[in-house]
């Protein structure tokens, strides 16, 4: 089993490579630029590009769609959410998802051709619920929103394909983007969010879960 993260470097990308690595699953970790980890901008077509170029060939049974960006957490309504804002984070939580899945389909087909059936997992969140909406933080709940459409339709496309795809809500965490004052830690969320990620197989393909097993409102 090999599983491929994108923003692996830090918080919960970086716990579920460990939680994986610890049940001896082979983990490739992306990053922009961290020592160790592959080279990935997710922003930057070029830079998937290549990463599908390196790992040509190599099955991947599990891609994890974790790299993502808030940058509107203190902007007011009427002075903040500046249009380039908008721009970066759906290049990062939205086209960067779309063009990674793109590339490494090869690489997921390679995986359930040895046996091993390959799924996708799209980190998302419940702020980009259509049905729970609270007001404020407009991009990053608009780009979580279209993360979670993005992943349904995925579903959709490749379950003809036998390729799972599940979108998950890691839960309020403790990371340097959930800041200090989040519900849960890293060791408290992690966990039962890779067995969930584990759990999935085709029959619950297009689900939105919580990292607790529960299901979240789309």
């Amino acid at each position: 089993m090999s599983i491929l993260i994108t923003g692996a470097n830090r918080g919960i990308g970086s716990a579920l490579a460990t939680e994986w690595q610890s049940a001896g699953a082979a983990v490739i970790k992306t990053a922009r630029n961290s020592p160790g980890m592959e080279p990935l901008d997710v922003a930057d077509p070029a830079s998937i590009k290549a990463l599908a170029l390196r790992l040509e060939g190599q099955p991947i049974s599990t891609l994890v769609c974790n790299a993502g960006v808030s940058l509107d957490k203190f902007d007011e309504l009427e002075t903040g959410y500046a249009p380039e804002l908008w721009a970066q984070s759906f290049a990062v939580n939205v086209t960067g998802v779309f063009l990674v899945v793109q590339a490494l389909l090869p690489n997921l087909r390679a995986s359930r051709d040895t046996g091993h059936a390959p799924k996708i997992a799209i980190i998302a969140s419940q702020m980009g619920s259509q049905n729970a909406p609270a007001g404020n933080r407009f991009i990053y709940r608009s780009s979580k929103a279209a993360a979670i459409n993005l992943g349904r339709n995925l579903a959709v496309s490749l379950e003809n394909e036998d390729i799972a795809v599940g979108i998950y809500h890691p839960g309020w965490v403790a990371t340097d983007m959930g800041g200090d004052s989040a519900d849960l830690t890293l060791e408290e969320a992690v966990p039962g969010l890779r067995t969930q990620i584990d759990k999935l197989t085709i029959s619950e393909t297009g689900c939105f879960k919580c990292w607790d097993g529960s299901d979240c409102e789309f």
